[in-house]
């Protein structure tokens, strides 16, 4: 996937849809303090393990945020949305499934991993983490994400996992490394 990032600028936010910035104050054992947090989203998930092909599924995408540190912004990460329906953690990750990678799991076919937080420094928004094992027969469409999200799929291999986890040339968020281990834990892959 290649993207074509010209005139980058960064400007305030003016009536943000997904984030809020606020200035927290409040006092820790007697001291006054502040800090500067953004309110966000939590999120789901899912490391998605293709049992034919013996791959994981996961996602590319371009990342402005990611842009500022390295002039590419092109992220790998497990198939992931954030939780803006009132509506189950679980049927948003078979959502997510869908609309990103094209394949259609059950509900029941879902394994709830863990929680945890991200981005602890500045907003602390909580991540639901699960896995999906799915087959060429659950495969209903080239995925891609919608609204022009530009997703590309990835499949990696076992052998290959390992590699990804370390190369620091490929930026990657830190549920997919924990994904990873977690697997390799499990499984003793």
């Amino acid at each position: 996937m290649q993207s074509d990032v010209t005139h980058f600028i960064l400007e305030p936010l003016h009536d943000p849809h997904f984030i809020r910035t606020a200035l927290a104050r409040y006092e820790q054992n007697g001291i006054p303090k502040s800090w500067e947090i953004v309110e966000a989203h939590d999120s789901v998930a899912i490391l998605i393990y293709h049992v034919q092909k013996e791959v994981f599924v996961l996602v590319k995408q371009f990342r402005p945020a990611v842009y500022l540190n390295n002039n590419d912004g092109h992220t790998v990460e497990l198939c992931a949305g954030i939780v803006d329906k009132d509506m189950p953690l679980v049927q948003i990750a078979v959502e997510e499934i869908e609309e990103e990678c094209g394949y259609s799991v059950p509900l029941e076919a879902m394994e709830r991993v863990t929680a945890f937080h991200t981005s602890v420094g500045f907003a602390g928004s909580r991540q639901t983490l699960y896995y999906a094992e799915v087959e060429e027969s659950m495969h209903t469409g080239e995925g891609g994400g919608i609204e022009g999200e530009l997703i590309e799929v990835l499949e990696v291999s076992m052998s290959e996992m390992e590699t990804l986890i370390f190369d620091e040339s490929i930026a990657k968020t830190p549920g997919l490394m924990f994904a990873f281990m977690w697997w390799k834990n499990r499984y003793k892959g």
